[in-house]
């Protein structure tokens, strides 16, 4: 049975052009199009997709009010398509903010260097996004509502069951007990469903706080000042955009910029940050989890708490291990609260993860954690 898409976009060569990507997968079928946000409205609540691929730039009704509409009447599985530009990084965190689950530059050249590689990461973002069973009540962004999102009834799934190795590790919706053991570092590396998640557990967090925090998203260059601009506005610790030189501080998160690594430097005493150009193929992403987590562990070995939140992929899992060797704790986001169950179960699969929490239950269990409480 394949998962049925609705193709949102004013422009027929662009509905065109999607449509042909996306009906070379066996397991997609585009079963019809919208040309404006009214009509995308219409047709979601009467064809009941499985997915829906939305522009955010259209007459009559954009597709960020067109997305809201959308998660009031048939809540659906939503991949935004949006320029690469200041404007199109803060319309597509609004997009987020209203209930769409992931997003992709419009301009195909600007998500691989060739098409067909495009059009494969496209059809990979929809197949995971429309595999989570129970996709048309997807979980509502916490940016626009956290009292629905916490009404909301626990997501089915994502993907195919998890691994025996990954279903005996024990997972907890309340964390009770401390380790005991001392941080000088709060290191977080996620992706697919990650601005929606980032936000969530950091704006729980206390003014406070006592450790710095690193933070990879895989986003483009474009728009991580966007986003950290907007998670500082919402928090009560600070958060900014990392640059070379940043002095790691307590109650201070940095942002990975996008399209550049992320390299923790110095002591655990004294640490900064060194941002570097990436220009090399051999490395996926930029940031990479793996690269960021890998230098945090020579800088302060076991004193980290290492989080893996949803995301598709296994970035995080080689620089987990690294940290996990130097004796640091690693804790991963569960199956059920994940938009994209990859990189998590990534790390719990190959034994690093130590715990598996909720989306929800992060902040409280990091606090109880690092505070010994």
């Amino acid at each position: 049975m394949s998962f049925k898409v609705l193709v949102v976009d004013d422009s027929s060569f662009f509905r065109r052009r999607v449509t042909d990507i996306l009906n070379k997968d066996p397991d997609l079928d585009v079963i019809d199009v919208a040309i404006n946000g009214i009509d995308a409205v219409e047709k979601a609540i009467a064809l009941k997709p499985d997915v829906i691929t939305m522009d955010i730039e259209m007459p009559l009704l954009n597709g960020i009010d067109a997305v809201k509409q959308i998660m009031a009447k048939a809540p659906t599985a939503i991949i935004m398509f949006s320029s690469l530009t200041h404007d199109g990084a803060k319309a597509t965190l609004d997009a987020l903010d209203a209930g769409a689950l992931d997003f992709l530059p419009k301009k195909f050249n600007e998500i691989a260097k060739n098409t067909e590689d495009a059009g494969s990461l496209l059809r990979q973002r929809v197949v995971q996004l429309a595999k989570k069973k129970g996709a048309r009540s997807p979980r509502i962004s916490t940016f626009r509502s956290r009292a629905l999102n916490d009404a909301k009834a626990k997501a089915a799934p994502l993907t195919r069951a998890a691994p025996p190795e990954a279903r005996s590790l024990r997972t907890n919706s309340s964390f009770k007990k401390s380790s005991g053991k001392s941080y000088k570092l709060l290191a977080i590396g996620t992706s697919t469903g990650g601005p929606v998640a980032l936000q969530k557990l950091l704006t729980q967090l206390p003014a406070d706080f006592p450790l710095p925090i690193i933070m990879i998203q895989h986003m483009p260059a474009a728009f991580t000042l966007a986003f950290a601009n907007r998670l500082n506005t919402l928090c009560k610790i600070n958060v900014k955009q990392a640059a070379s030189g940043d002095v790691l501080k307590p109650g201070c998160a940095y942002l990975a910029p996008g399209g550049k690594q992320m390299i923790v430097d110095g002591t655990e005493n004294a640490a900064k940050l060194r941002i570097l150009e990436d220009d090399s193929e051999r490395i996926a992403f930029k940031p990479s989890v793996d690269i960021s987590f890998g230098s945090a562990a020579k800088v302060f070995g076991g004193n980290v708490l290492g989080v893996i939140l949803t995301g598709m992929g296994a970035d995080g899992r080689e620089g987990s291990r690294l940290l996990k060797a130097r004796g640091a704790t690693i804790w991963a986001q569960d199956e059920e609260s994940c938009v994209v169950y990859g990189m998590p179960q990534a790390v719990t699969v190959a034994g690093i993860s130590t715990l598996s929490l909720a989306l929800e239950s992060f902040p409280s269990a990091i606090l109880k954690e690092i505070q010994h409480g």
